[in-house]
């Protein structure tokens, strides 16, 4: 690629912040405006979630973060999605949303509680086995 491309692709990333500050939603939009969304938004590090409900939103789904289709929806875009949402209403999203957030916070409490408890645990057992020839830690 010679200057010329290199320089293409400069305008490009700056057309696409320009769009990224002034765009909230993209709706009845061509199934490649989306792609190209979804792609320019992921290469500027969003994260980017698309709903869709045709064969022709799978390439956007299949490369956004989140891929959302609608029950309705085709066979194809089912496969392309991460989350099917089950009774058409783009209200669930945010419950779906909501929901994940939540596992999410309560699987990273849980590590965390278990690292630190393991962590003591093998300290502890480490001196005990130092000072005392034997681990103070038994199994009952």
């Amino acid at each position: 690629m010679g200057k010329e491309g290199k320089n293409e692709v400069v305008g490009n990333t700056e057309n696409m912040k320009i769009v990224r500050d002034k765009l909230k939603v993209l709706a009845r939009s061509r199934p490649n405006d989306k792609y190209i969304m979804v792609a320019g938004l992921k290469q500027l590090g969003d994260i980017v979630a698309v709903t869709g409900d045709g064969t022709n939103d799978a390439p956007a789904m299949k490369k956004a973060n989140v891929g959302f289709a609608m029950a309705t929806g085709t066979q194809v875009a089912h496969n392309a999605s991460d989350i099917i949402i089950q009774d058409d209403n783009f209200a669930s999203i945010i419950k779906a949303c909501m929901w994940g957030r939540n596992v999410y916070d309560n699987i990273r409490k849980f590590l965390q509680f278990q690292l630190t408890v393991n962590v003591v645990a093998l300290i502890t057992a480490f001196i005990g086995a130092v000072v005392m020839w034997e681990s103070p830690l038994a199994a009952i």
